[in-house]
């Protein structure tokens, strides 16, 4: 079993920061790519950081020069750092990443249950 656990959300106000922590935990051989996406209500699932195993980002334009991505890989933790935080960075932040159990088994993704993020004006 793997999972993926995260935390640090909570209520801030309008140009504040908090910082969200996930850990992957469990059978674990290797890990390649982590990320965080988040969920408004009545909205899709939207990518906002990613990062590869050799420390490659990739933001979505709406986060970038506010948002920080980064992962210690000895301890299977992906840390997303927000700051200026807007109302429409409310939502919920999911974490993920593409987990090998084995040595011979395909990258396969794994979620966690999400952190609530409430930005308030």
């Amino acid at each position: 079993q793997v999972q993926m656990v995260e935390s640090g959300g909570g209520l801030v106000q309008a140009g504040g920061s908090l910082r969200l922590s996930c850990t992957a935990s469990g059978n674990i051989f290797s890990i390649d790519a982590m990320g965080w996406y988040r969920q408004a209500p009545g909205k899709q699932r939207e990518l906002v950081a990613d990062i590869t195993s050799s420390g490659n980002t990739n933001y979505a334009d709406s986060v970038k020069g506010r948002f920080t991505i980064s992962r210690d890989n000895a301890k299977n933790t992906v840390t997303l750092q927000m700051s200026s935080l807007k109302s429409g960075d409310t939502g919920r932040y999911y974490c993920n990443g593409d987990i090998k159990r084995m040595a011979w088994e395909y990258f396969k993704t794994y979620w966690g249950q999400g952190t609530q993020v409430t930005v308030s004006s």
